[in-house]
């Protein structure tokens, strides 16, 4: 059985310069982080795989999930339990065809027909947002808010992981609205004590699930 994790940290080094991929990854774990997503947009293959190789190590052994954003062929390289495509990268059947069984596949979809298109093609989660207005991305789509998220959360037959804009202030009502779970990189990575940002995160997630 794949566990999809309630909060998926995802490391970037874009938004800040304070710390590399591999210590946010070792914060975000302190602090309780169920999964890391490594999402990298620069840089040689190479060199990504060195990176991943490190963060890989971090997460096996405290057997925490990595997810690697985009490139498939670095989640096979390093052997990490699973990757996410986004709606221009390969499509999950593809991926499908050359990954294990066992790898975690996590689509970004935007759409009804997507959402059920990336489902049918066998993805394991689907990330949808952004939920608020963001800054982590550019050129972000418009915000879904919450009521489109219950809908799709409702269409969906597997775990959402919302993003986009979720702060601690607001994780509370991304739960309610029905996510399985948050993706979050500037309310981690951007904040002064990652450590404690990820605790505070975590402990609003559980707390929402169990009201």
């Amino acid at each position: 059985m794949k566990k999809i994790g309630v909060l998926h940290v995802i490391t970037d080094t874009t938004i800040q310069t304070r710390f590399t991929h591999v210590q946010l990854a070792e914060l975000a774990i302190q602090g309780g982080a169920d999964t890391i997503q490594f999402r990298q947009k620069n840089g040689t293959t190479r060199e990504l795989v060195e990176i991943a190789l490190q963060m890989q190590e971090i997460c096996n052994i405290n057997n925490v999930p990595l997810i690697v954003n985009d490139r498939a062929d670095i989640a096979l390289a390093v052997g990490a339990r699973g990757t996410h495509f986004g709606q221009d990268d390969m499509s999950v059947d593809i991926g499908r065809k050359f990954l294990s069984s066992k790898t975690i596949i996590g689509a970004s979809a935007r759409t009804e027909d997507k959402i059920l298109e990336a489902i049918s093609q066998g993805a394991d989660y689907i990330g949808y947002g952004p939920i608020y207005k963001t800054s982590s991305k550019l050129n972000a789509e418009t915000p879904k808010g919450l009521e489109r998220l219950q809908r799709m959360c409702e269409l969906a037959t597997c775990p959402v992981i919302a993003i986009g804009g979720i702060t601690l202030q607001t994780a509370a009502d991304v739960i309610r609205a029905g996510a399985y779970g948050i993706a979050v990189i500037s309310a981690v990575c951007g904040q002064q004590d990652p450590v404690k940002a990820t605790r505070d995160f975590i402990q609003e997630i559980m707390h929402a699930k169990q009201t």
